[in-house]
């Protein structure tokens, strides 16, 4: 961003990058029940509020900015760069958008989306010929597309904290969860058996080392 351009008060910004994300996680996750719409309105608001501030207005800067001033006085709050604060506060070296944290977000932000999107093609697929998703992603965890938008979650407040979102993000990650218990109860009624032997073998949220690079044969229902 340019020296002479305004940090903030840019909405068209806002509502672009906003649009963008929610876009491609929209295109990834097609939403129909009730359920897939809490998911992603929870999402959608995480990815508004935070763009808000990151091009809107500053409100974690603002509140935080008798303590930013006193402790790093040499540093202008209203650049851009200062809402990076992690950068700030550890004292990061390659700048605000060159140092580790700020690439790992990135990277992170990135294989979200990946994931979730692979996840979206396992899914679909096994929703149109009324099987369990076993395949792809779902076949080294039961619930990739909520691990997914966490993943994405993180690597934005790694990127760009505030005091909204570091609130929203437990409170979504809560949520997350209790949609996918809700989600293994009705899947457990459905395929009986069938789930409890995916659901034995498969952890929930996190793989095990090795089925990441040994996948699973494919168990056929």
């Amino acid at each position: 961003m340019s020296a002479d351009m305004p940090a903030y008060g840019l909405w068209t910004l806002v509502v672009l990058n906003s649009a963008i994300f929610l876009i491609f996680a929209f295109s990834f996750t097609k939403p129909k029940t009730k359920r897939d719409w809490r998911s992603f309105s929870a999402f959608s608001a995480f990815i508004v509020a935070l763009f808000a501030e990151m091009y809107g207005f500053p409100l974690t800067i603002y509140l935080l900015s008798g303590w930013l001033g006193r402790r790093y006085p040499g540093l202008d709050l209203m650049s851009h760069d200062a809402g990076h604060l992690w950068s700030t506060i550890f004292g990061l070296p390659g700048g605000a958008h060159l140092n580790p944290l700020h690439v790992l977000s990135n990277l992170l932000i990135a294989a979200g989306f990946l994931l979730l999107a692979a996840a979206w093609r396992v899914l679909y697929k096994a929703q149109r010929a009324g099987q369990l998703a076993t395949d792809g992603p779902y076949a080294r965890v039961r619930h990739p597309q909520y691990a997914a938008f966490v993943v994405i979650m993180f690597g934005f407040l790694l990127q760009w904290p505030t005091l909204v979102t570091l609130v929203m993000f437990p409170i979504l990650v809560a949520m997350y969860v209790r949609l996918a218990l809700r989600e293994e109860a009705e899947a457990r009624r459905t395929f009986g058996e069938h789930w409890d032997r995916y659901a034995a073998r498969t952890p929930r949220y996190f793989p095990r080392p090795a089925s990441l690079f040994f996948p699973r044969q494919r168990e056929v229902s």
